[in-house]
């Protein structure tokens, strides 16, 4: 008879990989997915390395689960305020607000998730969630277009492009991880003054009315 596994083993085996995968995203965060090795990764768990393949075949399987993890994250945010209360341009502005606070909020491991050089596997999923974000993005606009607040347009490329610019526009503010923010990017625009230049860019760019 093949061995089972008892509830409180398989209750021990996934809290063990839950805590591996908390760790991990806090050597990523710490110092990006080239050095986030799997001996850094064990080390931060006080585990030895080994240990770690009993949960992931690989360290790019281990860097895949906390990219989406910690992506999907930020998607269920934007999705939650993108769909809240007030109307469609108002959501649009608040959206981008909330995303943009959050990554600097969390500088290093929103720089992991937005642009930090990655493995192939980790790169596929960077483009699977861009996707997700622009199909939110894609969707308030076209409310906002048939509620007669934004002009007629594509809404998917609206989308792609207010995906695009956030993203560019966080790269050097958030910096690399374990460095300082740019001192010439920091003196120039502060978090709320970025913010706030960031919110009318992207109201813009759906071709919001300004006053």
């Amino acid at each position: 008879m093949a061995y089972r596994k008892t509830p409180a083993e398989i209750s021990r085996l996934d809290a063990a990989r839950e805590r591996l995968i908390a760790c991990a995203t806090e050597v990523v965060a710490d110092v990006g997915w080239a050095q986030a090795s799997v001996a850094a990764v064990a080390d931060a768990a006080g585990i030895a390395a080994g240990s770690v393949y009993q949960h992931f075949s690989s360290k790019a399987e281990l860097a895949v689960e906390v990219f989406r993890r910690a992506a999907g994250r930020e998607v269920e945010v934007l999705g939650e305020v993108l769909a809240g209360e007030g109307d469609p341009v108002e959501r649009l502005g608040r959206g981008v607000e909330v995303f943009a606070r959050r990554a600097l909020e969390n500088r290093g491991l929103a720089y992991a998730l937005l642009a930090a050089p990655a493995e192939p596997a980790v790169g596929a999923e960077r483009l699977e969630f861009r996707r997700r974000y622009r199909a939110l993005f894609a969707e308030v606009v076209r409310e906002g277009v048939a509620a007669g607040q934004l002009p007629p347009q594509n809404a998917e490329i609206t989308a792609a492009a207010l995906t695009g610019a956030v993203g560019e526009v966080l790269v050097d503010p958030l910096g690399h991880p374990g460095e300082a923010a740019p001192q010439a990017a920091a003196s120039q625009a502060p978090p709320q003054a970025l913010l706030a230049d960031l919110v009318a860019a992207a109201l813009r760019c759906a071709g919001a009315p300004t006053d």
